[in-house]
C-alpha cells in the first residue's frame, strides 16, 4: 500500500476541477479564502494542501474531498462537473427536459 499522497496528482485534479467549473485561481481563491499564489502552489504540488484547504476547494468547486484524494472518481466527477457547467445560465424549462431524458435513458439503459 502506497502510503504517501502524490500532490502533484491531487493539484492536477484541483486544477481540472477548477478549470471545468469555468474559475480562474483568482475566482477560486476569492471562493476559498486563498491567495491566486497559494492555489497556483496548491495545484503545482509545490505545497502541501492541508486538509482544510482541500475541503475548502471541494466545497467551492461542488465537489467531494475524496475526488482529489482518490484517482477512481477523477473521471466521473470531472464529467460531472463539465456537464452541470454547460447547463449553467440555460433555460431553466430547456435544464428540466434535459434531465428528464437522462433520467429516462438511465432507467432503460439495458435496452439501448
Amino acid at each position: 500500500m502506497n502510503t504517501k499522497l502524490d500532490y502533484v496528482a491531487i493539484g492536477a485534479r484541483i486544477r481540472a476541477a477548477r478549470e471545468a467549473s469555468g474559475l480562474t485561481q483568482a475566482e477560486l481563491g476569492e471562493r476559498t479564502f486563498f491567495s491566486t499564489a497559494h492555489i497556483g502552489h496548491i495545484e503545482r504540488g509545490t505545497r502541501i494542501a492541508s486538509l482544510d484547504a482541500i475541503f475548502r476547494i471541494a466545497q467551492a468547486l461542488h465537489t467531494s474531498v475524496d475526488s482529489f484524494l482518490l484517482d477512481s472518481s477523477e473521471d466521473e466527477t470531472a464529467f460531472f462537473i463539465s456537464l452541470a457547467s454547460s447547463l449553467r445560465g440555460k433555460d431553466a424549462g430547456q435544464v428540466k427536459n434535459f434531465c428528464n431524458i437522462v433520467r429516462i435513458l438511465g432507467e432503460n439503459i439495458e435496452e439501448l
